[in-house]
């Protein structure tokens, strides 16, 4: 079995190869352009969302009258857009560091919008000027999603480009050696954020030359910026043991403020989400709380009234799909249908998890031969090219419809459309006292789990999602992983 250290070892190993390498890296000048790239794509947008509306308003039957409003926008469609663009600037949408990570770049576009459709309407009122009502409605609504999943393309474009080592940000931790690598080990892991961590400064007491991970001392915490400008950092992050005073704090600031790097401090709260977090300054002081973790409300009447309502629909949709799949996995071998498998749920009960059978009839059997030829003796057991898998298995698999099941097991209250997978109670028996919190929350069909690579995850990863998911349960986190979940199971990352 994988231990927790092994995973370590096998990170940190990664970890230095890729931060030696990233020493080398130049500064990536392309970042500048960025914001300009954003504005540019901002502007084709409206003027196709003006397109849009134009012909809309000319062509739609659920107007009155049919009208071409062409002729009357020659002044004031390009004062709108570009109160509009304005507006996007003001609110920040353009900010470098809005790009790429997190919610808040949409909620500026959408607020923003919000604005531009408001103050739209005023300067027309106070001016007089007979704006179509049906040119106007028809602009924001779709220029609204047309922005926003503009924004969501080059976000996806970013990342991209920054996993194959393009537009990536030289990084600098300074901290104790715990918290620098505990730090650089999830920067390493979001490579699409494009952290390239360069180095580490420690405290003055630490000679060693590098961290137990690997990353190279640079210097120490006593001279923060001047490792920061002799190695050409764009940003410093500060972790825990790195500033002995909020004075060494302010004047790092001070210094670092006319060379444009940018300084963020990283708290110890990696697997907390931000939706926890508040800072509410006391006495000039900003003081972070932390609300208590999210689990209990997962197991309420409006995630289980969600998930009845929701699977039921399911089941009838996919009701002819279900049964072309029963007749097919019928007709290939004469065996069961259906494959039962004692599961962990709520709080440890077991239930039966059912799926289509996709392996042989014997599978279960041969499991313990091929894990001694893999010389496999851990949890979580899976092979890309498992002899025991059918033929209509291997379709089933890759798309994840054996799954489709357990939507009855949701009915039935044992399952929840989102949650932590399902262990067996084996795997159970080996929890620490960690691992028995992901027993907290019905088991799911899918979760982060399945989003983020499924088989391809090591067992560590996969406890580390599903107590993210525990302890930050929302009912906007079950729906964006619904959603994610289609394009999960599309691409079929992680599927066999």
């Amino acid at each position: 079995m994988t231990t927790t250290a092994d995973v370590f070892r096998q990170t940190a190993t990664t970890t230095a190869g890729a931060f030696r390498s990233s020493a080398t890296v130049a500064r990536s000048r392309a970042l500048r352009y960025l914001p300009a790239t954003a504005l540019l794509l901002d502007l084709v947008l409206i003027l196709a969302a003006m397109g849009v509306a134009i012909a809309g308003r000319r062509a739609l039957p659920i107007f009155d009258t049919w009208a071409d409003v062409s002729g009357s926008l020659t002044i004031a469609a390009p004062l709108i857009a570009l109160g509009w663009l304005a507006v996007l600037a003001v609110s920040s949408a353009y900010e470098q560091e809005n790009f790429g990570a997190g919610t808040d770049e949409y909620r500026r576009v959408l607020n923003a919008t919000l604005i531009a459709a408001a103050l739209t309407g005023i300067g027309c009122y106070l001016a007089q000027y007979e704006l179509s009502r049906g040119f106007f409605v028809l602009l924001f609504a779709t220029g609204a999603p047309m922005l926003l999943g503009g924004r969501r393309v080059l976000r996806a474009q970013l990342h991209s480009a920054r996993r194959r080592g393009f537009l990536q940000r030289r990084v600098l931790i300074a901290g104790s050696r715990a918290h620098v690598d505990e730090l650089a080990m999830v920067l390493g892991r979001e490579d699409w954020l494009g952290y390239n961590v360069v180095g580490a400064v420690t405290p003055a007491y630490d000679l060693s030359e590098t961290t137990a991970s690997g990353i190279p001392v640079l210097g120490d915490t006593d001279d923060i910026t001047r490792s920061v400008i002799r190695h050409d950092a764009d940003m410093l992050f500060v972790a825990g043991g790195a500033i002995a005073s909020s004075e060494q704090m302010r004047r790092v600031f001070w210094e670092l403020e006319a060379r444009s790097v940018s300084v963020v401090v990283a708290p110890s709260l990696s697997e907390v989400s931000t939706e926890r977090i508040a800072v509410r300054p006391v006495g000039g002081l900003p003081l972070m709380h932390i609300e208590p973790p999210t689990w209990t409300n997962a197991a309420r009447w409006g995630k289980r009234t969600f998930d009845f309502v929701f699977a039921l629909g399911l089941v009838v949709a996919l009701s002819p799909v279900m049964l072309a799949i029963a007749l097919w996995i019928k007709l290939h071998d004469g065996g069961p249908i259906l494959f039962r498998q004692a599961r962990a749920g709520l709080h440890g009960e077991t239930f039966s998890c059912l799926k289509f059978r996709t392996m042989v009839v014997d599978a279960e059997a041969r499991l313990a031969e091929l894990k001694a030829a893999a010389g496999v003796d851990g949890m979580l057991f899976k092979m890309k090219d498992d002899p025991r898998v059918t033929r209509p298995g291997r379709f089933l698999r890759r798309l994840s419809l054996d799954e489709l099941p357990q939507l009855f097991n949701v009915l039935r209250s044992e399952m929840s459309l989102v949650g932590p997978r399902p262990p067996l109670p084996s795997e159970v028996a080996q929890y620490n006292n960690d691992a028995t919190r992901r027993l907290h929350v019905r088991p799911g069909m899918t979760g982060l789990w399945q989003v983020s690579g499924r088989s391809d995850l090591t067992w560590d990863e996969a406890i580390r999602l599903d107590l993210y998911y525990v302890d930050n349960w929302s009912m906007v986190a079950d729906l964006a992983i619904l959603f994610r979940t289609v394009g999960a199971v599309f691409a079929s990352r992680g599927a066999y």
